[in-house]
């Protein structure tokens, strides 16, 4: 018999495109900055975030379930992915109990859009915006992130048995 809670982390990295494209964050649009490169609209966050919850689940990856050379994810809303992703746990029995993300980045400054995100995540995860904190630091310079040219988030949550 499986435990009732258990913990996923998930990691997702995306690069800028040289220009163009819209940027989602956890399902905000960000304007002003390029895309990111990516076969669905490229939201490194929400992706970030599925994959943890497969992973806490024994569910494989993101990339088992939304494979990027299937032409039916082309330019796919993550947020529905990631809804896609619950409606799947909940059918295995799961329910997402809280989120903790950090967005690395050297660009744009997320400071005024993590409410906005946080909210848009929690509404895909079933759960009280309260459950879900969605933080933003820099690379402070070093590597692919700090020279600007992508973005990187960690997620890890808890799910736990339904009820």
């Amino acid at each position: 018999m499986s435990a009732g809670l258990r913990a996923g982390i998930g990691y997702d990295a995306h690069r800028f495109l040289e220009s163009g494209g819209r940027l989602v964050l956890g399902g905000v649009e960000v304007p002003g900055e390029p895309g990111l490169a990516g076969h669905s609209d490229a939201d490194v966050v929400a992706h970030a975030l599925a994959d943890a919850l497969l992973g806490a689940a024994g569910l494989g990856d993101i990339g088992d379930h939304f494979p990027d050379d299937d032409p039916r994810w082309a330019d796919a809303d993550s947020i529905e992915l990631l809804g896609q992703v619950v409606a799947l746990l909940a059918g295995q029995g799961w329910r997402a109990v809280n989120a903790d993300l950090t967005v690395i980045a050297e660009r744009p400054r997320l400071g005024p859009l993590k409410q906005a995100m946080g909210e848009r995540l929690a509404g895909a995860l079933r759960v009280e915006p309260a459950e879900v904190n969605v933080k933003a630091t820099t690379n402070e310079g070093m590597g692919f992130i700090g020279r600007a040219e992508g973005i990187g988030v960690l997620a890890v949550v808890t799910i736990a048995r339904e009820a």
